[in-house]
């Protein structure tokens, strides 16, 4: 009769082949993951983007990175080894306000910050950022650098809209002219003072991305300006909040955007919400990040409800999506 293994081997036998068997695998799989070990890279030290620029004395220049595609945003660092009074920029015909920040630095080491947008149909090529500044003895500071302006790749689209937003009759055309007119005024102007703290947030909950931003647009067959927002498609109804701390600009319906609020956050710095079904706030309001400031619509030259977000830096039409995070 044999045993309860079905090999035929006797009890005792069947128990030393089990722990040999056992043993062998084990040493197996221990040698193999020692050797999986030992072939496992080390990981890889992030390596800063940064384009650092040493303007002696002490004063070194620091920027995000050394170039950009049209419509994106550089941050700026000017870090000095003695106390600055002021600190001012000037990239092609814009000057860059800079504004003393927390950021961090080695002990004693003031730091000076601000936003650099690039436009986006700024011309590819190098261009040069000049930094001046002053210290409490009145002793001239100054540091260049050369940023890069590289070509971005936007599409082209067809949309069909009604004729009146392709070819307006002439008060039509004036009432888009002037808000043109307004919204350039309103750009044009530097606020002294930074209304905003901590980071930038998408205008909608639950979204993390938009699209269409540069998209080379053809109107009922007619080629009109590339689009300077990021779109994002949701229901008619839904809650448009404040993307930051800052103070109502504009509130009310313009002919192209329809129902549109600007909000100033200062230094320059300017976010656009536009096709609002209804508007929650008016001009002169300080609004709070995350604020409720309408409602998602479809108002103006839309081909459905959805949000336009826009950024404006320094009179630049950047990718509003670049500040998310940003403080």
């Amino acid at each position: 009769m044999r045993s309860a293994n079905s090999w035929g081997f006797a009890p005792a036998q069947y128990r030393m082949l089990c722990l040999a068997i056992c043993a062998m695998a084990c040493a197996t799989v221990g040698h193999a993951n020692s050797r999986q070990t030992k072939k496992h890279p080390a990981p890889k030290t992030a390596v800063s983007t940064w384009s650092k620029h040493d303007c002696g004395e002490g004063i070194e220049l620091r920027v995000s990175a050394a170039s950009a595609n049209q419509g994106g945003l550089l941050l700026l660092e000017l870090r000095s080894a003695k106390p600055l009074l002021e600190v001012a920029g000037k990239w092609t015909d814009k000057d860059i306000p800079f504004w003393q920040s927390d950021a961090a630095a080695p002990k004693g080491t003031p730091v000076w910050q601000a936003l650099l947008g690039v436009d986006l149909e700024q011309a590819a090529g190098e261009y040069k950022l000049n930094v001046s500044g002053k210290s409490e003895a009145s002793e001239a500071v100054r540091c260049d650098a050369g940023i890069t302006v590289r070509a971005g790749k936007f599409a082209t689209e067809k949309l069909a809209v009604a004729p009146n937003f392709v070819e307006p009759n002439p008060e039509q055309e004036a009432q888009a002219a002037e808000d043109s007119k307004k919204l350039k005024a309103i750009y044009a102007t530097v606020t002294p003072e930074r209304f905003w703290t901590g980071r930038f947030r998408v205008p909608l909950d639950g979204v993390k991305t938009g699209g269409n931003f540069g998209k080379r647009r053809v109107f009922n067959g007619q080629a009109r300006p590339p689009h300077t927002g990021v779109d994002f498609p949701s229901p008619t109804g839904t809650l448009v909040h404040a993307s930051q701390r800052g103070r109502v600009v504009l509130a009310e319906p313009l002919y192209f955007s329809g129902n549109t609020v600007v909000l100033d956050h200062g230094w320059g710095v300017y976010t656009l919400y536009c096709h609002f079904s209804e508007i929650a706030v008016k001009a002169a309001d300080m609004v709070a990040t995350g604020e409720v400031i309408g409602k998602v619509g479809a108002t103006g030259r839309v081909t459905g409800p959805h949000l336009h977000w826009g950024l404006t830096v320094d009179r630049a039409r950047v990718n509003a999506l670049a500040i998310v995070g940003k403080q």
